[in-house]
This record gives C-alpha cells, structure tokens and sequence, in this order.
C-alpha cells in the first residue's frame, strides 16, 4: 500500500500544505483511486470521478441510516465525543434522504433567490464598512478585519443571533470545524466536544426567548416549522441546521477571502488586470475559488460496493475526494496551475454537488463580491504587508492572518 512518502502526499507536512498541487498531479498521474493507510481511505483526484461520486446515492455522508456502526465494520465514536457527534449528525450536510430531504427543504426557504438577493445591500453596506476601518487604520489583518466579520456577521443577522452574543461564535466553529481534519488529535476533539456543549447550550436558551417572542429570522421561522409544519424538526435537528449553517455559512468565504488575495499578491498580473476593469469580479470570485479551493477533501462512505477503473471499494470503505485536486484537472482546464481572472469555462468543485450541494453558495458568491468590490474601490493600492503563515489543516484551507497595507 502507498504510503505518503512515495505518494507526495502528506496532509500533515507543512511543506505539503504550503503547496499540495503538485502532489495532487501526482496522485492524478498514479491513477483514478488510491488506497492511503494513513487515513483509512481511498482517495479520488480526478474531477470527472470526483463530480460523479458526489452524486452517486451508493455513498453516503452517513451510514446509520441503513446500518448500525457493527454492521458497517466501523468502531462507534468513544463515548466521550458524544456532544460532538450529536451536534454533527444531526445536521443535514451529514444525514441522508428522508431526513436530509426535509431538513434541506425546510432551510431552503430562507435561501431562495429573492430572501437571498435581499441581502446584497445590508452586505454590501458592511462590507463597505469593514474595509473603510481597514484605511482608516491604514491596513491591518485582512482575515481579523474584513473576511471573517463579514460572513460572521451576516449569518448571524439571518439567524437572530444579537450582536452582544456573537464573539463566541467564531471561536466554537473553529473548534468544532477542528473535527474535520484528517486524524484529528484528543486535544481537537476535546475542544470540539467543549465548544459544541456552549453552543448548543446557548442556542437552546436562544430557541427558548425566540418561542416567547418569534421575529423575522431564520430561528424563528424553523420554530414555526418545528411547531406547525408536516416535515418538523425536532430541537436538536434546529440546533444542528442553526451550527451547520453558522459553520458553514462562513468558513468558505472567509478562506476564500483571504486564500484569494493571497493568490492575487502571488500574480500581480492578474491583479491589475482585476484592478483595471472590474467587471471581472464575478469571473475572479470563481476562479480564485478553483485556484486554491477552500474545501480540499469532502468524506462518503460506500453504503455499496461501486468499482472505479476496475478497483472494487467494498461496502463499509471510506472515500476522500480531492477537490483541490479536482480543481485542478487537466482534462477539465486549461493550464490548471494558471490564475486566469478571465476563465469562462469553469465548472469548479468548490461548492460541492449533487444533494449535498452548498445551499449557501448564492450568499457566498455576494459576500465575496461584495468585499472584493470594497477593496478594489477603497484600497486600490493595498499591498502585502508580511508574508502569510498556512493554518496547519489540509481538509479546509486558510492562512493564520493576511497582513496588508494600504498607501
């Protein structure tokens, strides 16, 4: 079996997760499934499997909904995690049809088209906002300033969470988000576990005040459901969707932020072609989001065997498909390890597909837009201002800080 010295492939050497495309072409090259005994998995590099897997319904982002943990050949989580994976699992990016069905269809109607395009001014506002301090102060944190309030923010507006309660939210994604790493430490899990007891605490209180006084955001609405609708959700489901969607609703924009200005200060080409004509921004956000994708590794269990290119992966195996690496497919883009702001063919990974598809992509793409549009119009002369350190995570991908200065 290949280990990760012969497969370049190493998600804990920081060499790695300063630079894991080229190892990706690696991988690429040495097939279309890899075992990898480190993890337990087999990994999937190329988009075409990568995109059809992740519409296959013969895995699974669960398996509990059809086998009990001894039936799937799998050791039941240690008892001591148990917050965690409460949370985790009832949430509905890890659950499966019926109850993925009618928890997604529920939130859905807070993300519709119209809800969502109703945000772009408040978004746009804040955005302005945010980057306005950030030349006021003649530069700053680029991710502490201007990428993490904004989604944070924005988010919580949707779900009702008051500004005086959000300081911690932040801090128990991060922690809970730890758990997703590959092999995560006890250290990891116990602060996941922690982090998920206070969250899911505070978000009981909050349900609480909402039912006594219900307003217009998305916790109330799924109260309503709870209490009036055919397809409720229980307390626990709302407490999961509300985390989920907090976690969820910002870690991708925020990386997306900062791994994007990064990518722009590495090609200063592109980033006075974005600079001169900013009409590019739609096409840079999609592009900046393959070039170096927030999300590098999405789990499924196989549920049933499937075989791919003559290697059967049995019921009860794990598989990780890259999507940096998908992202980065030859037979998909042209000059893949080029930033092109101006790429039209694009069908990148990065929001994943098939059920499980990011029901906040729509709000993504505004916050990213509306930042990037608040930078280019108020700081069109920010630069680096130190070289960035990489978080020490692979599955999702961002930096510790992005100093920069404004002229």
């Amino acid at each position: 079996m290949a280990g990760p010295t012969d497969l370049g492939f190493d998600p804990w050497d920081p060499a790695f997760l300063a630079d894991p495309y080229p190892a990706y072409a690696e991988l690429r090259a040495r097939g279309r499934v890899i075992r990898y005994e480190p993890t337990d998995q087999w990994l999937v590099p190329h988009h075409a499997d990568v995109s059809a897997l992740l519409r296959d319904r013969r895995l699974g982002r669960t398996y509990q909904h059809r086998f009990s943990h001894e039936e799937f050949g799998r050791t039941p989580p240690a008892p001591e995690h148990e917050p965690f994976h409460t949370l985790n699992d009832h949430g509905m990016l890890d659950l499966e049809p019926p109850d993925h069905t009618r928890i997604r269809r529920l939130v859905s109607k807070a993300f519709t088209p119209r809800t969502v395009d109703r945000l772009k001014p408040y978004v746009q506002h804040l955005a302005g906002d945010l980057v306005a301090a950030l030349v006021h102060h003649g530069g700053g944190d680029l991710l502490t300033d201007v990428a993490e309030p904004l989604p944070v923010a924005v988010i919580a507006e949707m779900l009702g969470i008051p500004e005086a309660d959000r300081a911690p939210l932040r801090p128990w994604s991060a922690a809970i988000c730890g758990m997703y790493e590959l092999n995560p430490s006890e250290d990891t899990a116990a602060q996941a576990v922690q982090a998920s007891v206070e969250f899911s605490e505070y978000l009981r209180l909050l349900i609480a005040a909402r039912r006594k006084e219900p307003g217009e955001d998305l916790i109330s609405g799924l109260i309503a459901a709870h209490d009036e609708d055919d397809d409720r959700l229980t307390e626990q489901e709302m407490i999961s969707t509300a985390v989920l969607l907090l976690n969820a609703g910002h870690e991708a924009t925020v990386n997306a932020t900062v791994n994007g200005w990064w990518a722009l200060f590495r090609n200063p080409g592109q980033l006075a072609a974005l600079r001169a004509d900013h009409s590019l921004i739609p096409s840079a956000i999609e592009e900046l989001m393959r070039y170096d994708t927030p999300l590098q590794l999405f789990e499924r269990w196989v549920l049933d065997d499937i075989e791919i290119d003559g290697t059967v992966i049995p019921r009860g195996s794990e598989i990780a498909m890259l999507f940096g690496s998908a992202n980065h497919d030859p037979a998909v883009f042209t000059d893949p390890d080029r930033l092109d702001l101006t790429r039209t063919d694009n069908p990148h990974i990065s929001f994943s597909a098939g059920i499980h598809y990011c029901i906040g992509a729509p709000l993504a793409r505004i916050e990213l837009a509306a930042s990037m549009t608040a930078l280019l119009q108020q700081a069109p002369t920010l630069t680096l201002a130190a070289e960035p350190t990489r978080k020490p995570n692979f599955v999702i991908r961002g930096l510790e800080g992005l100093s920069v200065e404004v002229e």
